[in-house]
């Protein structure tokens, strides 16, 4: 009952973001008693690098908390930057994405690290270091 109570107060994503679907809940049986994984929301934002003056066609990003599904990022003119708003990111976890820029992987540099890519979507959009294919790592911690 206070599941369904509390589904009308939690405040709606802003319009014109992305909501990254909610991980289903796991099933013991007990319906409403199953715990809720604490979720949390990021931005994502991407500048064009010094010197660059020419714009992409297009900036997305793409991670295990999109199910390595492409979402597009927006151009704030403004600001001459893009970004993007994701909702329902999995927290008190540890994720791994990229940046894609014209479809090819690009360096976050405000992503919290670096990782071996694991399994054949991560290793699709790996990035190469001196240490080999990485992927951006995202540690998506929640109050």
């Amino acid at each position: 009952m206070f599941q369904r109570i509390g589904s009308y107060l939690r405040k709606p994503p802003q319009k014109g973001t992305p909501l990254v679907p909610e991980p289903s809940s796991v099933s013991g049986g007990g319906g409403d008693s199953a715990p809720r994984q604490q979720t949390f929301t990021k931005v994502f934002r991407w500048r064009l690098p010094d010197g660059q003056t020419e714009a992409p066609k297009s900036v997305e990003v793409v991670g295990s908390f999109t199910r390595w599904q492409k979402v597009q990022l927006n151009r704030d003119s403004v600001l001459d930057a893009w970004h993007v708003t994701l909702h329902h990111i999995i927290g008190n976890r540890t994720h791994h994405y990229m940046v894609l820029v014209d479809g090819k992987p690009f360096y976050d540099k405000t992503c919290d690290g670096l990782a071996v890519p694991h399994g054949s979507d991560e290793e699709r959009y790996a990035v190469q270091t001196e240490k080999g294919p990485r992927v951006l790592m995202l540690w998506a911690q929640t109050k």
